[in-house]
């Protein structure tokens, strides 16, 4: 993606109100010559046509309409950003619009320090010499009028304030980005970025099946799967870095900016090696499952709820003694080398209980049923193939029905 001058995308929706160059000139305070050379720009980097001329003014091609929206939505990111900062930090500049001075550079520079927590990291992280990024960071400090970094020993501190503007920056980016990604895919450019974070217990089967076939429909899609703990997938969702949580839901959902859309629901399965003893005994009993060795999930997730929870309904005490483990691999390992026990969903070891590796104990255990769905941005716009992504997806969830 190339970088554009923030000022002249965000005078797009101008041009689309004024109807013309020369009324949108006078709102955004440059030249009508200027603001001309700068729509050219624009199409350049795009490649595609914005406006035609219409009577005595100008009207939005396909492509211009796409960025317009795009446009607006980016512009209004950084405006709710500058409210938010004037209610945290009062001395704040009074003649500063965050949507006008600020350059692209100095944005990217903050999201990068604040992402890194220093400003060589940061610099390395851009491709850019460390003067560079400390120089852009001071100016925004200028035009801002307050104190966004902190210089300490273990690198550079950000407050809240510097994070805040930091996210809306992110966003704001993320949204330029679909820009180019819409105006690419109505030029038949089938590239864009789908980026998703991952939990466990859709891992094994729903996404793997959702993206082979999203690569079947458009083989040149740039699909980006990031696997993670619950906060780090959410603090990559909610900073654009992915666009959707797939996994269980949360009750209530962690953040007003977010929502939730339930799929399916998924009981856990006591799972165990194939051989266990405990396979070839009678129906296990609370208690005889309380004295197995187990795996357990970390606690404060959901599912480590569900593990202490099932042994409490049924009058038994929770093991205290038990190897606690996010990996879904890691515990496999673990399961097939020793007499250990874990909850797990059916589609996370069904290959392995086919293939005769691990086996099922006890099938379904009432009251373990999570919900399997989607989290997004609360008002995130999906590109076309992003939307088919989330169809694909909705598909495979009915066709388990």
């Amino acid at each position: 993606m190339q970088e554009v001058n923030l000022r002249h995308f965000f005078a797009l929706a101008d041009i689309a109100e004024s109807g013309g160059l020369s009324a949108a000139a006078g709102r955004v305070h440059i030249s009508q010559s200027a603001l001309t050379q700068a729509l050219r720009k624009l199409e350049r980097q795009f490649g595609a046509a914005l406006f035609v001329r219409a009577g005595f003014g100008v009207s939005a091609t396909t492509a211009g309409e796409m960025l317009i929206r795009r446009s607006k939505r980016a512009s209004a990111l950084l405006v709710k950003a500058e409210k938010l900062l004037r209610q945290r930090e009062p001395e704040m500049a009074a003649n500063v619009t965050i949507g006008h001075e600020p350059t692209a550079s100095q944005l990217r520079a903050l999201i990068a320090i604040v992402e890194t927590g220093g400003y060589s990291l940061a610099a390395r992280k851009l491709g850019l010499a460390q003067p560079t990024v400390h120089r852009a960071a001071k100016e925004l400090e200028l035009l801002l009028g307050i104190q966004l970094f902190e210089r300490t020993a273990r690198g550079v501190e950000t407050n809240e304030s510097t994070q805040l503007l930091a996210r809306y920056a992110a966003l704001m980016f993320a949204e330029i980005r679909q820009a180019f990604e819409e105006v690419s895919e109505l030029q038949g450019r089938m590239s864009t970025r789908v980026a998703i974070g991952c939990l466990p217990l859709a891992r094994a089967e729903l996404l793997p099946r959702a993206v082979t076939d999203l690569m079947h429909v458009y083989p040149e899609a740039k699909v980006s799967i990031l696997d993670g703990p619950y906060n780090e997938q959410i603090h990559a969702l909610r900073h654009g870095e992915t666009d959707w949580l797939i996994g269980a839901l949360r009750d209530p959902p962690p953040t007003a900016d977010l929502k939730q859309r339930h799929l399916f629901s998924e009981p856990l399965s006591i799972v165990v090696r194939t051989g266990h003893p405990m396979l070839n005994s009678t129906t296990p009993t609370p208690s005889s499952l309380a004295n197995l060795e187990w795996i357990a999930p970390i606690i404060g997730t959901p599912a480590r709820g569900l593990f202490a929870t099932f042994f409490e309904h049924n009058g038994v005490a929770a093991p205290q003694q038990v190897i606690e483990c996010s990996s879904l691999a890691t515990t496999r390992g673990l399961l097939q080398l020793g007499d250990r026990a874990a909850l797990l969903s059916l589609s996370q070891v069904r290959r392995d209980v086919d293939a005769g590796q691990l086996a099922i104990l006890a099938a379904a255990l009432p009251g373990t049923a999570r919900s399997i769905g989607i989290t997004t941005r609360a008002d995130w716009i999906p590109t076309a193939i992003q939307a088919k992504f989330a169809s694909i997806v909705q598909r495979l969830t009915d066709d388990r029905d």
